[in-house]
């Protein structure tokens, strides 16, 4: 069966012997497999909710910066940003090389440099940037002003979206189908009044989703930063790596 959601919705009426859906009558279920449905996402949302940097939601982008603009809004469906992979990308055209930006503290831009966004007719100021700091709403900004319209590239972990078509195909992988069915047998089971039921395939489910953060999160620190005061960069960070 595929592993789509179609193919996930069955496994539910599988499990509780219901017969299944074909592509034809998906999309107008009700009953029971309007519940289904929405279990299924609830088990995926659920699933992405419990970490912040699972590997299948990692996202690439490309920003292209305004001439004399400082801020800029994160992605809507932006989860989390990682604020150590921001850079400017190589432009022959503006003659600059590829630049990584070193992360700046907030309140030390606005003490030392906000200046330079009401600034905006002095272009004399404005170079390829070379930090970057994260703004207390839904934004990042840039220091110096950027001169031209620069690449910036940087990555982030997504929101995946509610699966809806027949044939859309959840962002976790494969190999943890059955953890998604496992979460949306909980919320059929909870749905039925089965409470003890309910309550054992959520113990299963919770249980999955660690064996996940297993393997793709807690296995995953090569290095340690060194945070001490005293030891590092105003901009930067020292970094050790483990052996």
């Amino acid at each position: 069966m595929a592993y789509d959601y179609l193919g996930l919705v069955n496994d539910v009426c599988g499990r509780v012997n219901e017969t299944p859906l074909t592509s034809a009558n998906f999309n107008n279920a009700v009953g029971f497999y309007s519940t289904a449905k929405e279990a299924v996402n609830s088990a995926i949302r659920d699933m992405n909710q419990q970490a912040f940097q699972w590997p299948f939601n990692h996202t690439d982008y490309d920003e292209t910066l305004v001439a004399g603009q400082s801020r800029y809004a994160y992605q809507a469906d932006t989860k989390a940003v990682d604020f150590d992979t921001f850079r400017i990308r190589r432009n022959d055209t503006f003659n600059n090389s590829t630049t990584h930006l070193k992360f700046m503290d907030y309140d030390e831009y606005v003490e030392r440099f906000i200046d330079a966004e009401y600034d905006s007719t002095n272009e004399s100021i404005r170079e390829v940037p070379k930090y970057v700091f994260r703004a207390p709403n839904q934004e990042y900004g840039v220091y110096p002003v950027p001169k031209e319209a620069y690449t910036l590239s940087y990555e982030y972990y997504a929101l995946p979206t509610d699966l809806s078509a027949n044939t859309d195909v959840p962002s976790a992988p494969v190999a943890f189908r059955h953890v998604v069915v496992d979460g949306a047998m909980y919320y059929v089971y909870h749905f039925r009044g089965d409470t003890e039921t309910a309550d054992r395939l959520q113990a299963k489910f919770i249980n999955g989703i660690e064996r996940m953060r297993t393997i793709y999160i807690n296995n995953n620190y090569d290095y340690v930063r060194d945070t001490r005061v005293g030891q590092r960069s105003p901009y930067g960070s020292n970094t050790l790596r483990l052996t």
